[in-house]
C-alpha cells in the first residue's frame, strides 16, 4: 500500500499542475501548501535569514506559477520548483555580494587533497551540524548546502554559481575545514 501511495503522489501533483494551468485557484493553493515548507527550508539553508527566505519563496512561487506553461514534466514539479528556489536564493545572495573566490585568479598555496581533520571521531547530530553550517560565511554555506543537503555535484554547483569547478572544490574544502573547526571548538549555539 505504501508503494502505491509513493507512485501516485507525482501523478496527483501532475493533476494539480494541470488544474493550475486552467486557472483553478484551489489547485494553486494546494500546490503552495504541499511545497512551501520544503522550499522555504531549502532557501533558508542558502540565504541563512528567515525574512530573506520568505521573500525568495514568494518570488519563486510567483515565477513558477507564471511559468507553468513551460513546465514539460521532464522532472517532477517539486524538482522543477526546487531549482527555481535555489536559483532565486543564489541570486539573492549575489545581490548581497556573496564572496566566492575564483581559485584561478588568486594565489592560495597548496590545499591538501584530503581532509586532515579526523572526521570519524566526530559523531554529531544533524541538528548540531546544521547549526554550525549557519555560522559559515555565505559562499562556504552556499556551496556546502548545495552539495550536502541538496545533492548537487561540484560541476552542477559550478554551473549554478557561474564559477569554475576549481572554485567550487576549493570553497567546499574550505567550508568543510571551517565547519569541522567550529564543531571541534564547540562553537555551536
Amino acid at each position: 500500500m505504501q508503494q502505491i501511495l509513493e507512485i501516485s503522489a507525482p501523478i496527483l501533483h501532475d493533476e494539480l499542475v494541470e488544474k493550475c494551468k486552467t486557472g483553478d485557484s484551489r489547485s494553486y493553493a494546494e500546490l503552495y501548501q504541499k511545497y512551501s515548507k520544503a522550499m522555504y527550508n531549502t532557501s533558508l539553508r542558502i540565504v541563512n535569514n528567515s525574512g530573506d527566505a520568505e521573500d525568495v519563496l514568494q518570488e519563486a512561487f510567483v515565477d513558477a506559477f507564471g511559468s507553468l506553461e513551460s513546465f514539460q514534466y521532464k522532472s517532477t514539479f517539486g524538482a522543477w520548483l526546487k531549482k527555481i528556489v535555489i536559483n532565486k536564493s543564489i541570486n539573492h545572495l549575489r545581490k548581497k555580494k556573496m564572496d566566492l573566490i575564483d581559485i584561478e585568479k588568486t594565489v592560495v598555496g597548496n590545499l591538501p587533497e584530503e581532509e586532515t581533520l579526523d572526521e570519524k571521531d566526530l559523531q554529531l547530530k544533524v541538528a548540531e551540524i546544521k547549526s554550525a553550517v549557519k555560522l559559515l560565511p555565505n559562499g562556504y554555506r552556499t556551496v556546502l548546502t548545495l552539495y550536502l543537503f541538496e545533492g548537487y555535484d561540484h560541476e552542477e554547483i559550478a554551473e549554478i554559481l557561474n564559477v569554475t569547478h576549481a572554485t567550487v572544490r576549493t570553497q567546499y574544502m574550505r567550508a568543510k575545514q571551517k565547519l569541522l573547526g567550529l564543531i571541534k571548538q564547540g562553537g555551536l549555539s
